[in-house]
């Protein structure tokens, strides 16, 4: 009789704790319902990358945060009825926050890729003028005649930001070259500066704005070709979150119905070239 009464807690012991897994993950994929009952949408932004994301050193608080995507998040988080919190991270600790499920939420200049739609899921597009539709290269004034196409740039130094867009098309097009790992653009821009590299691949609108204010660099002449997959970005969310997906995919919808993509973007470039304009690294 013993043995039965072990055998039948043991049954019972397993069936709760298959129920409290079972709860335990409903509730973890649920990123909508968490959202909606905290009353905050968190999204993790790198504010490193005018004009789609950088600070207003005039302003203190969540209004600091401007450009595109702040924009486009707090239209979202509108569209769900929550407020937005702005998250600061740097480019790689944002996509880890969304993978390990810290915020539900990314919005920081994303290209589809097909290792982010393994690992995420990704929104539909939304355009933000010529940011990602063109992708370039920054070289120093006084290198202008040595770098004039891709293929110049063989056995030289390359920098990128890591985990981006940028890196991917390093990599693929100019095979030839010391690809380097740049942990955020700032620091890119100083190691160019200082010739630790030689170039920086940069998405066209942001370049446009580290010209602004480093007057030593320009464009390379000749651009990456960028394939109509990479040509506007994405909202990249925790995996599993479908429910969460299709409200963001709603509200990118009535965004662009609504014609707002276009006046955000010209928003966003004239912050840019404001005086109080500051593109800020996030240390981990």
């Amino acid at each position: 009789m013993k043995k039965m009464n072990k055998l039948v807690c043991l049954l019972l012991v397993g069936v709760m704790m298959f129920a409290l897994c079972a709860c335990g993950s409903q509730s973890a994929a649920n990123g909508l319902e968490q959202i909606k009952k905290a009353g905050v949408m968190k999204v993790a932004i790198s504010p490193d990358f005018a004009p789609m994301e950088f600070v207003d050193s005039s302003k203190t608080g969540q209004e600091q945060y401007v450009g595109f995507d702040p924009a486009l998040a707090r239209y979202i988080a509108d569209y769900i009825g929550v407020d937005c919190e702005i998250v600061a991270m740097n480019f790689d600790a944002c996509q880890t926050a969304v993978y390990t499920g810290n915020v539900f939420i990314s919005i920081s200049g994303y290209s589809w890729t097909e290792d982010r739609a393994e690992n995420y899921e990704l929104s539909d597009y939304y355009y933000a003028g010529d940011n990602e539709t063109e992708q370039a290269i920054l070289i120093r004034k006084e290198d202008a005649d040595k770098y004039k196409t891709l293929a110049d740039f063989a056995g030289k130094k390359v920098g990128a930001q890591n985990a981006s867009l940028q890196m991917m098309l390093v990599e693929e097009q100019i095979p030839d070259c010391e690809a380097v790992s740049i942990g955020d653009l700032a620091v890119g821009v100083l190691e160019l500066q200082s010739g630790n590299i030689d170039a920086l691949a940069v998405a066209k609108g942001n370049g446009e704005s580290i010209l602004l204010s480093n007057t030593d660099l320009q464009f390379c002449e000749e651009e990456f070709e960028v394939s109509s997959a990479y040509e506007a970005n994405v909202v990249m969310v925790k995996k599993g979150e479908t429910e969460l997906l299709e409200v963001v995919n709603e509200a990118l919808a009535k965004a662009y119905a609504d014609g707002m993509y276009g006046p955000w973007y010209d928003e966003a470039k004239a912050l840019a070239e404001s005086e109080a304009a500051m593109e800020v690294t996030v240390e981990d």
